[in-house]
């Protein structure tokens, strides 16, 4: 977006603004933004992504600039500045998509308040629309979900399901919906071969019958039954635990999950079920008992939990760039590997006392981090499992290791195409060395210098370039985003609040 264009955005936004009645403070506060973001997109000197432009047109329900939207985006990153202040951490990302799957269970009003409008999300709300399922904004982020009796599954949005792999979620809340149906297959990150035989496994113990073939799954319901179960999962996947949970939400009788992931999606999904009457033991456990409802019509309103893995993500900024940010809303339950590991390293960080996120169950705390002289830890980073580190926030250490004396070994053992990104950092300047396709050898510290580098089709290697182009010297140009706007709201204007230099633009 050019200059003059921007000062025109800005004349649009003020008079939109102004005809609602809102002050720039209401505008700031329906965004999650500052009222200093807003007079700059007013006075036309901040640039507006297209998530931007499509937020403020579905706040004041009119156009406010039309734009190319089917062209690529990029981002400009003046880099080598300090950042200060303080910024919120959004709502959960990989909650958000269980939630919008599991309202399928719910006959009755779902309204989820504080939803991320990312790409993945946008994304499943356009596979549900073509369902029949009405899916309205209220405002800036909270969508109100509501299903017909009948779903029109023949008319899913085939383009739409095949962008996100969340679509494989699908099949636990359409266990018996219809005798027979297709999903297409499931896309997203290319991360390596991450087999759906694991979802399978699971939603076979109740009956559900599913077959591969040209570009679809194949689907047979089971027959209806109030039996009870117990399975043990083979992998203790989020997904897969969320694909089982939700099965087991609307089957009558009593299933027992064993194995089950604990972690905070899958958590998330529980206390939002819970709110419509399914009694589930064991939440934040490996072992789940869940007694369903087979009916189930309940207005309810949730609010996901906080995103740790953007928390990180902000956590990361302020640690590269050798800042005192505060990140406000970490949920820390889920960060407390990752911040033992960054002390280890000798990462000074402030940690307030808890709090409770809105979902009134998530404990929350806020993190400073201070300027500090980092070192390699002395053995490898790796994840595990919740309560081990946790596996998305695994990538943003090879940035970190990258500001720290000395080697540090980074096992990525889950994916076998991941590790092999991070070694895109070293045209910023990094010295990643890759060992096999799980692991690598940082060595530092590193001299971060600017370039253009394409983003990888992985979201979290792709979100680590620009942390790291945050800290490189001159200026660094980041290709083809939608990879981080499908796991990130408005992170360069986010980060622009905190001291950053990001600008959007496109050929």
């Amino acid at each position: 977006m050019t200059q003059p264009t921007a000062e025109h955005v800005g004349l649009l936004l003020r008079d939109a603004r102004s005809e609602k009645g809102w002050t720039q403070g209401q505008l700031a506060s329906e965004l999650g933004t500052s009222q200093s973001a807003i007079a700059r997109m007013e006075q036309g000197k901040q640039n507006l992504s297209l998530r931007m432009i499509e937020r403020l047109e579905t706040i004041f329900g009119r156009t406010i600039v039309k734009v190319g939207r089917s062209q690529m985006t990029h981002l400009r990153v003046e880099g080598g500045r300090t950042l200060s202040g303080s910024v919120d951490v959004n709502s959960s990302k990989n909650a958000g998509v269980a939630l919008l799957c599991a309202s399928l269970i719910n006959r009755g009003t779902t309204t989820l308040r504080k939803l991320a409008r990312i790409e993945e999300v946008n994304r499943i709300v356009e596979v549900l629309t073509s369902i029949g399922v009405e899916c309205t904004w209220l405002n800036g982020n909270d969508l109100r979900i509501r299903r017909p009796e009948t779903l029109d599954l023949a008319s899913m949005d085939v383009e739409a399901a095949r962008r996100t792999r969340s679509v494989i979620m699908l099949l636990g809340p359409l266990l018996d919906e219809a005798a027979s149906y297709r999903l297409p297959y499931a896309g997203g990150c290319d991360l390596g071969t991450r087999t759906v035989e694991p979802h399978m496994q699971a939603l076979r113990q109740f009956g559900l019958s599913v077959e591969a073939k040209s570009g679809f799954y194949s689907v047979q319901a089971p027959p209806a039954d109030g039996d009870n179960r117990t399975f043990v999962l083979t992998e203790r996947g989020d997904t897969v635990t969320e694909n089982a949970i939700m099965a087991a939400a609307h089957r009558s009788g009593t299933t027992v999950i064993r194995n089950a992931s604990p972690n905070y999606m899958v958590q998330d999904l529980c206390f939002y079920l819970q709110g419509l009457g399914v009694v589930i033991d064991g939440v934040g456990t490996t072992t789940l008992r869940i007694t369903g409802r087979p009916s189930i019509d309940v207005d309810i309103e949730y609010f996901p939990s906080e995103d740790p893995i953007e928390a990180m993500s902000l956590i990361t900024a302020g640690i590269v760039t050798n800042s005192e940010v505060t990140v406000c809303r970490v949920p820390i339950e889920f960060m407390e590997i990752e911040l033992a590991t960054l002390e280890q390293m000798g990462q000074q960080l402030d940690i307030s006392g808890e709090y409770f996120a809105r979902n009134g169950r998530t404990r929350l705390v806020d993190v400073t981090t201070r300027p500090s002289r980092l070192h390699a830890p002395e053995d490898k980073i790796h994840p595990m499992p919740f309560p081990g580190l946790n596996i998305d926030n695994l990538p943003f250490f090879a940035v970190i290791a990258g500001n720290a004396e000395g080697q540090t070994m980074i096992h990525d053992w889950v994916y076998e195409n991941r590790a092999i990104y991070l070694t895109e950092l070293n045209k910023l300047g990094a010295q990643v060395q890759l060992l096999d396709p799980h692991r690598i050898y940082v060595n530092g510290p590193t001299k971060w210098r600017g370039a253009e580098v394409g983003c990888p089709p992985a979201l979290r290697p792709a979100a680590c370039l620009l942390l790291a182009m945050l800290a490189a010297r001159g200026t660094s140009e980041l290709r083809n985003i939608y990879v981080i706007e499908r796991g990130y709201e408005d992170l360069a204007e986010r980060l622009n609040t905190i001291g950053a230099r990001i600008e959007y633009f496109q050929d």
